[in-house]
């Protein structure tokens, strides 16, 4: 999916969890039998899912991805670049670190304004 296809998608859109991290959900779904019950998260069987975004820096360029995450599978529904002055501010506060990140800052704005999801 492209950013202007998950815009259309006001169904989709409404089920994003801005507040998921890549370590959170591998710790709800990936161990959630061996988890204590912190928070409103309760992950009782693969039918339970999760649609986050993250920010993927192993490439030279950081990219963002809409991930779709139950216990069995994590499959990235979108990916995308964010704008270059976005991307800018990105690499200046965070630096080049290789790695998935959540999106939190001027990333997570700038993707809830995008989306009208604010």
């Amino acid at each position: 999916m492209t950013l202007e296809e998950i815009k259309k998608n006001r169904d989709l859109v409404n089920v994003i969890d801005w507040d998921m991290t890549p370590e959170e959900a591998v710790r709800l779904y990936l161990e959630w039998g061996n988890n204590w019950v912190r928070g409103n998260y309760v992950i009782r069987s693969k039918d339970d899912v999760t649609h986050y975004f993250v920010v993927n820096t192993w490439k030279k360029d950081p990219v963002i991805y809409l991930i779709r995450r139950n216990s069995e599978d994590a499959d990235e529904l979108a990916e995308f670049k964010m704008p270059k002055t976005i991307e800018e501010k990105y690499i200046s506060e965070n630096g080049r670190l290789k790695g998935v990140f959540a999106v939190t800052g001027d990333v997570k704005k700038w993707l809830q304004n995008e989306l009208k999801a604010a």
